[in-house]
């Protein structure tokens, strides 16, 4: 049994060395029940009994009934009162249902009220009191952080030897111990309890797992008292409570804090003998007694001789606990020691631990947590100096700090190091980076982080790309997304499509900046992507916002020469963009000619557009002027004027 194994001091009579548990009564200040009665005569005593007839009794109890049902809580109290004051209780029921009802209005006035009553039926008629009733007291008293109260209250029950099972009021003084930190008061109940339960042979009484580790939390974070420990560990085994690995963790801390090597021995055996699997807990308490009790040399050589034990539940460190270990060498010793603990970690770790389990992360992720950046990259430039290998893991923290922190310049100077090295991130990190500088429109660091991940020759570059073609649309850089696609276009790992150059197109013509968007249109020509119906009519609205009426004639020729190849077909917007466009231009043979291909493909157009077009621009066009000067120009004008319905 663990008991031996631990060699633990023997049973021993109860003797609390915690402060004594406040007055009993000290809660119900001003008084509920009066303290210090005035004594009365015998004649006065004597009236007084006589005066309380059974009629008197049944009336009080009537009453107080009525006041339950109908709220009148004062009314209720005075009734209880009056039945008490003259050696009366109410019925087992009634008396039960008052106290519920004091516990459920959540004010101290009627929580003391409670208190009070169920203390007096303890004193003076337990077999009255119904353990749910305690419950709800307790509970109502653990709600509203009464701990002094609650303490007294399960004192006073082991007093009167009122044996309420655990289970009805443990739950409410561990939540009450671990939310004010009053282990004392808690472990002076906790030691009668397991002696009542061991004694008196009560199993009711036995505490449960969750009760026993808040006494070694209690002992072994707060108060650091050994031999209270070893008494909680010999209550728990004379009363079959197995531990867990929570149980573990907290002795783990306290011996590792007084420097009890052989009993940390002893542990780490029993885990084994225990089967548990799980040493996380174990571990991480024993770093964090090892830092606080100053032995630094300990950390050091417990991560190594895990990591060389090949123990993988341990490569799950913490982050609180990797911070007390950073705070604790960077305050008693040196970041050369932070760095050479994690170039001797990188040594044993196996290459098939993830960068985000590494040492070097954790111990580089606490510095920034902490708020030390520059002592992380004080590290960085420690190992370097040392000629050692840097892990991925070591920059990976420090760059999702820059991202943080907007600092993307740096972070960006600090993955061109990497990649000069031979260290390369991951796809999901360079994403991340070049999100983080896309938002802070940081495009140089983007530009660069993008070609350190080509030149990584990683296969996913889909998702970065995305991220800077919708960022720099977003932020109205086509002349970026140019130069950026110009570059990248004949990468075979990034799909660049036709959709592409149109949103550089729309970019361009949104902004007036046509001569751009032409340069843009002939280069997608140049290298064979394919325009469709989008391209044109990017290209149609920025020439009619220019009132570019004769590139759009020009566009409109290299449509005649597209459609029907690969696929390109005229939809309704495109007929309706370029007719509206030429009619505004003047071009009515190539108006007409569109007319003709929207009937040949039974495409519906709204003439009453081109109508109002037409009377805009051209209603004082003279045909008689156009016949001397081009007859194939009046031509088109009385066809269109006919088709249009304006020769009516």
């Amino acid at each position: 049994m663990w008991r031996r194994a631990l060699s633990l001091v023997p049973n021993r009579p109860f003797s609390s060395s915690a402060p004594e548990i406040p007055t009993l009564y000290s809660f119900l200040q001003p008084s509920i029940f009066a303290l210090k009665r005035s004594p009365l005569s015998p004649a006065t005593a004597t009236e007084t009994q006589k005066s309380l007839t059974s009629e008197d009794r049944t009336s009080l109890e009537t009453t107080l009934q009525n006041s339950l049902t109908t709220n009148n809580t004062d009314e209720a109290w005075k009734s209880f009162k009056a039945l008490t004051n003259n050696s009366s209780v109410p019925s087992k029921s009634l008396t039960n249902s008052l106290i519920t009802h004091l516990s459920s209005l959540n004010d101290v006035l009627n929580l003391k009220r409670a208190f009070a009553s169920v203390v007096y039926l303890i004193e003076k008629n337990p077999e009255l009191l119904e353990y749910e009733t305690v419950k709800t007291v307790l509970n109502s008293m653990g709600i509203a952080n009464i701990a002094a109260a609650s303490f007294a209250l399960v004192k006073c029950m082991f007093k009167n030897r009122v044996f309420v099972p655990f289970d009805v009021w443990g739950h409410v003084l561990v939540d009450i111990s671990r939310k004010n930190g009053s282990f004392a008061a808690f472990l002076s109940i906790f030691f009668e309890n397991c002696r009542i339960a061991l004694d008196e042979k009560l199993e009711i009484m036995k505490p449960n797992l969750n009760a026993c580790n808040a006494a070694l939390e209690g002992c072994c974070y707060h108060l650091e008292l050994v031999s209270d420990v070893e008494r909680i560990i010999e209550f728990m085994s004379l009363l079959d409570i197995r531990p867990d690995e929570s149980s573990f963790g907290c002795l783990a801390y306290l011996y590792a804090l007084k420097g009890l090597e052989g009993k940390i021995i002893e542990l780490e055996n029993l885990m084994v003998g225990f089967r548990f699997t799980n040493k996380m807990p174990f571990m991480n308490n024993l770093l964090k007694g090892y830092v606080k009790s100053g032995s630094l040399d300990l950390v050091s050589k417990t991560i190594l001789r895990s990591l060389e034990e090949g123990n993988e539940h341990f490569l799950q460190i913490s982050e609180e606990t990797y911070c007390e270990v950073v705070k604790g060498f960077l305050r008693d010793r040196s970041v050369k020691e932070l760095a050479t603990l994690i170039i001797e970690a990188q040594t044993l770790e196996p290459q098939s631990v993830p960068a985000e389990m590494t040492i070097g992360f954790g111990i580089v992720s606490a510095c920034v947590n902490l708020g030390m950046l520059d002592k992380a990259h004080s590290i960085l430039d420690e190992m370097n100096a040392c000629g050692a290998v840097v892990g991925v893991g070591i920059y990976l923290s420090i760059l999702k700090a820059c991202c943080k922190e907007q600092r993307t310049a740096e972070a960006a100077q600090l993955v061109a190091e990497m990649s000069d090295s031979g260290v390369y991130l991951d796809a999901s990190c360079y994403d991340e980076l070049i999100e983080a500088c896309m938002s802070s429109q940081d495009f140089q660091s983007t530009f660069s982080l993008f070609r350190d991940m080509r030149d990584s020759r990683m296969s996913d570059l889909k998702g970065s790309y995305l991220t800077i073609m919708t960022g720099l649309t977003e932020n109205n850089r086509p002349e970026l997304m140019a130069a950026f696609l110009d570059e990248v276009v004949e990468d075979p790992r990034i799909e660049v499509g036709t959709h592409d150059w149109n949103s550089i197109l729309h970019a361009f013509c949104k902004a007036g900046r046509l001569e751009d968007a032409r340069r843009t249109f002939r280069r997608m020509i140049f290298l064979r992507f394919e325009p469709n119906e989008q391209t044109y009519l990017s290209l149609i609205n920025g020439y009619v916002s220019a009132e570019k009426y004769f590139s759009v004639l020009m566009l409109w020729n290299e449509v005649k020469r597209q459609e029907g190849s690969k696929g390109f077909k005229l939809d309704h917007s495109l007929v309706d963009a370029f007719l509206y466009a030429l009619v505004k231009g003047g071009f009515f043979d190539a108006a007409m000619e569109v007319v003709v291909k929207s009937q040949d493909l039974k495409i519906f157009v709204d003439k009453w557009r081109y109508k109002q077009a037409y009377m805009e621009n051209h209603k004082k066009l003279k045909i008689s002027k156009l016949r001397r000067r081009n007859f194939r120009k009046m031509e088109a004008l009385i066809a269109f004027k006919n088709w249009a319905g304006l020769n009516a």
